[in-house]
């Protein structure tokens, strides 16, 4: 099996993606890229490691940002929404950044 020479940006956009899914696993986010899981939990460890966080991948990516008293009722549904759109705007923005990404790769690799 050959090496892969991953590009700094791709490696920064795997760890983004996987970073800004909720709920989302190395395995699978690895497989919808096309990397090994131990690549990808490499990359998202050294990248949390050169911002200064724990490298750890144990517990929760996203925290919460709620302080003192939970909003009741139809606020806090309306809050818990948001936050689930802003997550998937995330997720959507990081997937289309490496696609466009990648079919210009692709693009530029044919000859025909």
């Amino acid at each position: 099996m050959s090496m892969k020479d991953y590009s700094d940006e791709f490696r920064a956009d795997a760890v983004a993606l996987y970073e800004s899914t909720p709920g989302a696993t190395l395995r699978g986010i690895a497989a919808d890229l096309g990397v090994s899981r131990g690549t990808l939990r490499d990359w998202v460890v050294k990248a949390r490691a050169g911002r200064g966080e724990e490298p750890s991948l144990r517990g929760p990516r996203i925290k919460s940002e709620t302080v003192g008293k939970p909003p009741s009722g139809r606020v806090a549904e309306l809050e818990a929404q948001v936050r689930k759109l802003e997550a998937e705007k995330a997720l959507l923005t990081t997937e289309r950044e490496i696609l466009r990404k990648a079919a210009k790769y692709f693009a530029g690799e044919t000859n025909w």
